[in-house]
Parts: structure tokens; sequence; C-alpha cells
């Protein structure tokens, strides 16, 4: 299991409900959450190995979302 964590502009509940159909539909993506009471808005991800940081930045850029890995 790989758990990628990213800073993104994802700060409402409404944006997190547009991402339900988009997360649902990968099928290396477990789990996801996103803080949006955290400063950062984390985005936390659990998914197979197939799915990369890059990957994941690019889909939510291609959504309108910018976001960033963190260290850990």
């Amino acid at each position: 299991m790989n758990v990628l964590i990213f800073s993104t502009d994802i700060g409402t509940m409404e944006k997190v409900g547009r991402l339900k159909p988009l997360f649902s539909n990968i099928e290396t993506i477990k789990r996801w959450s996103i803080d949006t009471e955290d400063v950062d808005n984390v985005l936390r991800i659990e998914a197979n190995e197939d799915l990369d940081e890059s990957d994941v930045i690019n889909l939510l850029f291609d959504f309108g979302y910018n976001c960033k890995t963190l260290a850990d």
C-alpha cells in the first residue's frame, strides 16, 4: 500500500464532493480524504503501488485544482 499526502486548494466540502466520482473511478485508490479544516487542505490517498504523486497532481490540475506533495 502506498500513502500519498498533498497540500491542495480544495477548501470546501462542495469541492470535495466534486472529487468523489473522480476518485471512485480509479481502481488503484483504496481510500482518500481531504481535511478542509487544515490550513493546507491536506489530501491523503491510500493506493496501490501503481499510483504515483505526479499522476495525482496532473489529474487534479486537469480538474482545475492545485496540489503539491507534502513532505513526511
